[in-house]
């Protein structure tokens, strides 16, 4: 099925995508960075589905993201809210919330976002286009330690400035792919879901068995890319320059 091309509408000025999209932002102690993400997706999209899979969050993470919640007793055309689904998990895995959240979402387009991203450049409309003959698509990334621009090293080193086919990565030996900002169609993940039994790594996974056994492909798009803030437990900042 080819999905219809969006439209840029207006809203209070603003030029903003017309969305078929539902976001999956997967959270657990993101109060630092969880309005920023929202705010981002808010401001370039026209009130996007929102799915919070929120691994007990012991701070205001969740009180932060009901503050972007449409009220459903107004008009809801206002571009600072959108709908917001919640959904706690137990027993956490990347790929077990991954797939909740497909399970959940009511749009054709799937973003996965990392609750520490922030949009930067967008372009969903050439999105829906590479999902006609690609299993995924995701962006360029952009490492950032208390607010300064870092150098790309280690795992930040394979999102280069030219765009890919199946970017093979050399350092883990195995093709590359990377769920803090990830495209894919709902119906993808739904005949392939992600790994419920990984501790990490579902997207690496994920993409060889599509690539490898499936023989699908999938695209890396340079020119689409997020701010990722750097988190005190993430496991890709060894070695901050």
């Amino acid at each position: 099925m080819r999905l219809t091309l969006l439209k840029i509408i207006e809203v209070d000025g603003v030029d903003k995508i017309s969305s078929n999209i539902s976001v999956i932002i997967r959270t657990k102690n993101e109060e630092r960075w969880i309005g920023h993400c929202i705010q981002s997706l808010l401001d370039n999209y026209n009130q996007p589905e929102l799915i919070i899979i929120d691994d007990n969050s012991k701070d205001e993470t969740i009180n932060i993201v009901k503050s972007f919640e449409k009220d459903t007793n107004l008009d809801g055309k206002d571009p600072r809210y959108t709908k917001i689904i919640f959904e706690d998990i137990k027993n956490y895995s990347p790929g077990l919330s991954l797939n909740k959240g497909v399970s959940i979402a009511t749009k054709d387009i799937i973003l996965i976002i990392s609750a520490h991203c922030v949009l930067f450049e967008i372009n969903l409309e050439r999105t829906n286009q590479y999902l006609d003959k690609y299993a995924a698509v995701y962006g360029n990334q952009i490492p950032v330690y208390n607010g300064k621009r870092i150098n790309k090293r280690y795992v930040w080193s394979n999102f280069s400035s030219n765009s890919a086919e199946n970017f093979y990565c050399d350092q883990e030996q195995r093709y590359f792919l990377h769920n803090a900002f990830a495209f894919y169609k709902k119906e993808t993940l739904q005949k392939f879901p992600f790994d419920n039994k990984l501790t990490t790594k579902e997207d690496r996974y994920w993409a060889n068995d599509i690539i490898n056994n499936k023989k699908l492909n999938i695209f890396y798009d340079s020119e689409q890319s997020v701010y990722h803030h750097y988190t005190i437990n993430g496991a890709t900042w060894k070695g901050l320059a």
